[in-house]
């Protein structure tokens, strides 16, 4: 096949391209080129920046694709711009929306496709359920071969997932976890989550690529282990060969708190119990099944954050927070 991704050196996507050159595809990358170093030989590099929309019809003029896949677009706009550069130039075209769409507070803690989507707390979801909205009245009216891809939780060697951390990513957490000092947890952490390694989303994703069955079609791809975000913590220690100490704060709390908004990220999504139902996935590709276990592949993760220092950025803001949101948390205590 020949593929062209929209960004393709991210969290997710980077798996899936590797995946893809490894399977013999011919691969193309429309992005600005800043990471294309993490890829293994073999892709063809289309330099420039997506909303160039002028240049990157230049760049693709002559060129057709079996398959395309935008893993950077976040709004509508995004899409028609898309749709203007791609119509007819491609077999299918691949959208990247999130589980996050998804009813919150949800109804039924066991997710489907046909879980409806609505979500109060965050514009980045409400977004993504209007760029779905889009795409399926282009292929209901103009034939446009949409599928489209829900992702949940997923993580890959370099990132480290977590439910609270500050702006500057994971380190911070695993380094308070190394010194000794505690960390919070959303919740009671008792709530159900599910992790997915992007290995094992470049797969699923792949048997997807030019599946005739699955034009029209929005599907999730994620793991079908589940865990408690205690469980998460205690693995994520475990990996760094120490002891875990959680305090324990309320959602609610952590979202009305001033400093960092995590009213989307919590209310919006890791504050509730997720079950995914992976049957139309696999009955879609079928033979999948994720191989990795969380506590295996997060343990891969670990040891190579330990070993890359350029993925141990320091966030003194958000250990400073941390430590005030505690003391508060303990003084209340002594209070009550």
């Amino acid at each position: 096949m020949k593929v062209l991704f929209i960004g393709g050196t991210g969290t997710i996507s980077t798996a899936i391209s590797k995946a893809v050159l490894a399977a013999g595809h011919e691969l193309f990358l429309l992005n600005r080129g800043n990471r294309n170093d993490r890829l293994p030989q073999g892709a063809v590099s289309l330099t420039a920046d997506i909303n160039d929309e002028q240049k990157v019809a230049a760049l693709i003029a002559g060129l057709t694709f079996d398959v395309v896949a935008d893993f950077i677009a976040f709004v509508p706009a995004q899409l028609e711009r898309d749709y203007r550069l791609f119509n007819r130039k491609t077999r299918q075209f691949i959208f990247i929306s999130t589980a996050s769409a998804y009813q919150k507070p949800p109804s039924d803690y066991r997710v489907s496709e046909a879980t409806p989507l609505a979500n109060p707390f965050w514009q980045y979801s409400r977004d993504k359920i209007a760029c779905e909205m889009y795409l399926m009245q282009l292929y209901r009216d103009k034939q446009f071969p949409v599928t489209i891809v829900r992702p949940s939780h997923t993580y890959c060697e370099y990132s480290v997932p977590l439910g609270v951390h500050g702006e500057k990513g994971s380190w911070q957490v695993l380094k308070r976890m190394l010194d000794g000092k505690p960390v919070i947890i959303h919740g009671d952490g008792t709530s159900l989550w599910t992790m997915t390694h992007s290995r094992d989303f470049a797969r699923a994703f792949i048997g997807l690529m030019g599946n005739i069955h699955a034009l029209g079609e929005a599907v999730q791809i994620m793991s079908d282990e589940t865990l408690t975000w205690n469980q998460i913590y205690t693995c994520i220690a475990d990996a760094l060969g120490t002891p875990l100490q959680a305090v324990h704060v309320a959602s609610e709390l952590l979202a009305a708190c001033s400093g960092y908004d995590f009213t989307g990220g919590l209310l919006g999504d890791k504050a509730h119990s997720a079950v995914f139902d992976t049957t139309k996935l696999k009955r879609l590709v079928p033979g999948f099944t994720a191989t990795v276990r969380f506590d295996q592949g997060v343990k891969e993760t670990v040891d190579y954050v330990l070993s890359h220092p350029e993925c141990q950025t320091p966030d003194e803001a958000f250990d400073a927070w941390c430590d005030r949101m505690i003391a508060l948390l303990g003084k209340l205590k002594v209070e009550s």
